[in-house]
């Protein structure tokens, strides 16, 4: 079940997918480059399939599953990545591109409703890499969090509290939206200047309601 073919495998069976970028570390040999591979294959497919949103858990238990020790050295955030956005155009292509669609629509929609807040889409709905169950993660930046709750009550939108990912978040607000959660992030104003990065120290995207009614507008025009 998890000798499944990597990226670059998959690439040269089909080479209209694009490669993924290799990614290399000063202390890599070919055994330890390619357990990385194994495991990040398989942490991929856990993403895709069973919609495991923590790409470290997502690690863990796949080199669990494949028997690696506990010490393996695990591949980096941006290789499981790379395995996951090919196996989800090789596997699920027609699913991924109406689930992102979906999910972005419904960004679209909460961040209308919220422009008062200075919303930003973030996460794998924006990068186009949401698998099942995949959550929509919001950006909003406030003087007062509790102006957004007062907010969501007068709108008539219920929500409840969620565990902050980062301590700079004063507060995530998760609203249930039909077959899908929409987290609030909410974060003082000072930080919308502040440049975020992933826990693998990459930026973190970040898009606004324009920028994410343009990928709209683009996808319907890639699907005539």
């Amino acid at each position: 079940m998890w000798q499944i073919a990597s990226a670059r495998e998959l690439w040269l069976v089909n080479p209209r997918i694009k490669a993924p970028r290799l990614m290399t570390r000063a202390n890599d040999n070919p055994y330890r480059a390619q357990q990385r591979t194994r495991i990040a294959s398989a942490a991929a497919r856990l993403i895709a399939e069973d919609g495991i949103s923590d790409y470290a858990l997502a690690k863990r238990k796949a080199a669990n599953h494949l028997g690696f020790p506990d010490n393996v050295h695990l591949p980096e955030n941006a290789e499981v990545e790379a395995e996951l956005r090919i196996y989800q155009r090789l596997f699920q292509d027609v699913e991924q591109i109406a689930r992102v669609t979906c999910l972005r629509q419904k960004a679209s929609g909460i961040m209308s409703k919220m422009l008062k807040f200075n919303p930003y889409l973030t996460g794998s709905v924006l990068d186009g890499t949401a698998a099942r169950f995949a959550e929509i993660d919001i950006q909003l930046f406030t003087d007062s969090a509790k102006d957004v709750e007062i907010f969501l009550l007068n709108q008539g939108i219920d929500y409840e509290h969620s565990t902050p990912r980062s301590e700079r978040a004063e507060t995530v607000l998760t609203i249930h939206d039909e077959d899908a959660l929409v987290n609030l992030v909410v974060y003082p104003s000072q930080e919308e200047r502040v440049t975020f990065k992933t826990r693998d120290g990459r930026n973190r995207q970040r898009a606004r309601l324009d920028a994410v009614n343009k990928l709209l507008i683009a996808s319907r025009m890639d699907s005539r």
